[in-house]
């Protein structure tokens, strides 16, 4: 289950990409916008304000983040995979959800063949799978205590890169604008608290872990972690660098169509 309150700890971090991504988006005045994995909706709410006279909407599969969405937005529970778009669904966001969706790759390309013609899809996922933090996290996870159980849940390249993505949304018939940006995060470090590394990641990749585990069992994978990641991201300071790199894309449906005519 998804936790608002622990997603939420390093809100100003995880906000900026959804920003990032978004301010890529030419669209002038959509009719429909819909934030799809949209959480609580508080980014949601940043959709509205800038196209006011769209109908906006948001969709997240999880019931605890619906129930604590904001409620200045229409925030509806529902799956991704069954999400099909209305005939005047001119901007769709996705922002940090499809690493979690497998072979979301055919469903940008049924998106990309669904949206009305001149239509946006702005994506961006995390593409930091191969970060020391993610490695440490499937180190322990091999472990013979816990291999059996959480092998399962644990992918090591679950999503593309920018080439990757462009390539498929272009195939599809759009204009597309891919890029990758590492941010690197400045968390505070304090000696009585958890390494912070380890509670950005209790909001994420450790969502599922934590689900599949008993107690016992996760208060140990959690220690092992956090010595783990205190090695892999000291302190310097009072603060922890993090660096996270993301990958974006921003497509335009049928705009090559439209130019070739």
């Amino acid at each position: 289950m998804w936790d608002p309150v622990t997603y939420l700890r390093y809100g100003d971090e995880r906000s900026r990409p959804f920003h990032d991504l978004v301010a890529r988006v030419a669209a002038d005045r959509p009719r429909a916008v819909v934030d799809l994995g949209c959480g609580p909706g508080t980014l949601t709410a940043t959709l509205a304000a800038r196209w006011p006279a769209a109908r906006v909407r948001g969709l997240d599969s999880s019931a605890a983040m619906v129930a604590a969405a904001v409620t200045t937005v229409d925030v509806a529970e529902g799956d991704v995979r069954d999400w099909r778009p209305d005939a005047d669904t001119d901007v769709v966001v996705c922002n940090a959800v499809l690493q979690w969706v497998p072979d979301h790759r055919g469903l940008l390309t049924r998106w990309a063949a669904e949206l009305p013609a001149g239509a946006w899809l702005a994506v961006q996922v995390p593409g930091n799978f191969d970060a020391p933090s993610h490695r440490a996290l499937r180190e322990v996870a091999a472990r013979s205590a816990w291999r059996d159980t959480l092998a399962p849940l644990l992918r090591e390249a679950p999503v593309d890169d920018p080439v990757g993505y462009a390539t498929l949304l272009t195939d599809a018939g759009c204009t597309v604008d891919a890029w990758e940006t590492t941010y690197v995060h400045l968390l505070p470090a304090r000696a009585d608290a958890d390494h912070p590394v380890l509670t950005w990641m209790e909001g994420t990749a450790l969502r599922p872990v934590r689900a599949a585990l008993d107690a016992a069992g996760w208060s140990d994978f959690r220690t092992e972690l956090g010595v783990r990641l205190t090695e892999a991201y000291p302190a310097r300071q009072g603060r922890v660098y993090f660096p996270f790199r993301r990958v974006f894309v921003v497509a335009r449906t049928g705009a090559r169509a439209e130019e070739n005519q």
